[in-house]
């Protein structure tokens, strides 16, 4: 994933700053920074798109598991309707037949959740991955900011105890 890749180059950029003589802070190009936020923001709606596709996919599975079920059900009830000829036949379709409308309409409910829990643990996933990728992001840009801050204020002291020399 690009995101993450974005992500990897805006932490070495922070880590490869230059650091402030007599401090822990360091200086980082601003317009780099820049950049890559700029380049993450561009990618995001890529992850979005995944997303909706995987909730497209999965009404597609449900609809598709329908369709199955209902064929299996049709497919139960022209088995029945063949073996009607005789009268002890027909005593043992109606007993198949409710037991195969039984089992149609369990694979049914069995398809029919277990696509259910493959699209919400797709949908899950897709959601873990931009939450990290959402709080990696602010992680950075806050420290970021923060070192930026510290920085001014050390520059601003520098010019303020020179100017205090020059009286």
């Amino acid at each position: 994933m690009e995101i993450f890749t974005l992500l990897d180059t805006l932490e070495d950029l922070l880590e490869e700053g230059k650091n402030i003589p007599f401090s822990s802070k360091g200086i980082v190009d601003k317009e780099q920074l820049i950049d890559i936020i700029k380049e993450i923001r561009i990618k995001l709606p890529d992850e979005l798109k995944q997303a909706k596709w995987v909730k497209e996919e999965r009404q597609r599975i449900i609809v598709e598991a329908q369709k199955e079920a209902d064929n299996i059900v049709k497919e139960a009830e022209n088995r029945i309707i063949s073996m009607i000829d005789e009268h002890e036949i027909t005593r043992k379709a109606y007993d198949q037949k409710t037991e195969i409308i039984e089992t149609a309409n369990e694979m049914s409910r069995e398809i029919s959740k277990g696509t259910k829990e493959y699209a919400d643990s797709l949908l899950a996933n897709t959601e873990n991955v931009m939450q990290d990728t959402l709080n990696k992001l602010a992680t950075n840009m806050s420290e970021a900011m923060n070192l930026m801050q510290i920085s001014l204020e050390d520059t601003i002291k520098t010019i303020q105890n020179s100017r205090k020399e020059l009286e």
